[in-house]
């Protein structure tokens, strides 16, 4: 286990306790206590995973988070949000910022290490695939990790990029938003289910330039469905 994991957190105290378990379960560790210090260390060497505070010093962790998902060198790196603003609203508001996780201060520290691996996981840093999808105007390649709608790419983030995947194997497939969660991030993963709408939403978004936004219908009652023709 080689992956590389950047602590940014304004505590010593809790930045130190999850470094020592970090490293304690064999990753590489490193410490930033503000989002200034971090993007320094991202510039130098990009983490394969971030654990971001919300509420830091100077430039917020999801001010941040936002600021790494525009730009190209860290538009897909899996961000987990550690944060004691523990709200649904405060939760909605770090997934729509790019996070694809978040967890909850006081926090488990072996809970938190379960949710990074199940995260590398999906994102495809923990083993990869070879598999392409491809219909309705939509290419996905798990091994470059590209999208393409029409033939022009599309960035997307770990888990949009994981949700796609899922409706693009089972097209006209109604799936729940709790066969999503599970699907997307796991039956070990305790996520509101409007946690989706968000992510379907960003998604969406990502694919508006194509045209083929349309191609995610939402079911009512039923969750969404990938439509291979519109």
């Amino acid at each position: 286990m080689n992956e590389r994991i950047l602590i940014v957190e304004d505590e010593p105290s809790i930045r130190e306790l999850v470094a020592v378990n970090l490293r304690h379960a064999g990753y590489r560790v490193t410490e930033a206590p503000d989002a200034n210090a971090a993007q320094s260390m991202v510039s130098l060497e990009k983490p394969d995973l971030i654990v971001l505070d919300w509420m830091l010093p100077g430039v917020s962790g999801v001010d941040f988070a936002r600021r790494l998902r525009s730009s190209d060198a860290t538009r897909q790196t899996p961000i987990i949000m550690l944060t004691a603003r523990a709200q649904e609203g405060d939760k909605l508001h770090g997934f729509e910022a790019g996070a694809d996780d978040y967890v909850t201060k006081p926090f488990s520290p072996r809970e938190l290490a379960a949710r990074i691996r199940a995260l590398l996981r999906r994102t495809g840093i923990e083993g990869s695939s070879d598999e392409t999808l491809e219909t309705g105007g939509l290419r996905l390649e798990h091994e470059t990790h590209r999208v393409y709608a029409d033939g022009q790419a599309v960035e997307l983030s770990p888990t949009e990029f994981k949700l796609l995947a899922c409706f693009m194997r089972s097209p006209e497939r109604v799936m729940s938003r709790s066969r999503l969660l599970d699907n997307v991030w796991g039956d070990s993963v305790f996520i509101e289910e409007r946690t989706v709408d968000v992510h379907i939403r960003r998604l969406r978004i990502a694919l508006k330039p194509s045209g083929l936004d349309k191609r995610i219908e939402t079911v009512r009652g039923g969750g969404y469905r990938f439509a291979p023709d519109v």
